[in-house]
């Protein structure tokens, strides 16, 4: 594995992963490595190191997102975890450049996922009028099945 980034990076790739609420993470914090790619591929994939993986630590986004978002990346990241850091390879492309914006894509969706709050489930209980309702219908219902019935044979 090589350090990246043999391709020049774009303005876009040098500001901060912007997050929902106003949050951010440094690109500073985001380490790139480049490797060879597996497999077809024919030549390219035998010379061309175009695997991105995008490593960063989970103690270096403690700072940069909520307590409760955090909590909840390491179940969201599952097997992208390592220990205390987070993962991300992309090989799609034969670009290097175009994986790598797959890497902080990947990691951006992750921490939008982590930032979202799930809703509090309240169990309710069903109002009166539909208890009611329930229990007319089962009336109905038996009675039906008790008209059906023929009359009995008394023997």
């Amino acid at each position: 594995m090589c350090p990246v980034p043999p391709e020049p990076e774009t303005p876009d790739e040098q500001r901060d992963l912007l997050l929902p609420g106003g949050r951010s993470v440094p690109r500073a914090l985001l380490t790139f490595t480049a490797s060879r790619s597996g497999g077809p591929g024919g030549q390219n994939v035998n010379k061309v190191n175009s695997k991105v993986t995008l490593t960063v630590a989970l103690d270096d986004l403690a700072e940069h997102l909520p307590a409760d978002a955090l909590r909840r990346l390491p179940a969201l990241a599952g097997q992208r975890l390592a220990g205390d850091r987070l993962v991300i390879a992309a090989s799609d492309s034969r670009s290097q450049l175009t994986n790598r914006r797959a890497c902080v894509s990947r990691l951006r969706d992750l921490l939008v996922a982590a930032l979202h709050r799930p809703r509090v489930r309240r169990p309710t209980k069903p109002s009166a009028g539909s208890i009611q309702r329930r229990l007319d219908a089962k009336k109905r219902r038996g009675q039906t099945k008790r008209l059906r019935r023929g009359p009995r044979d008394e023997s």
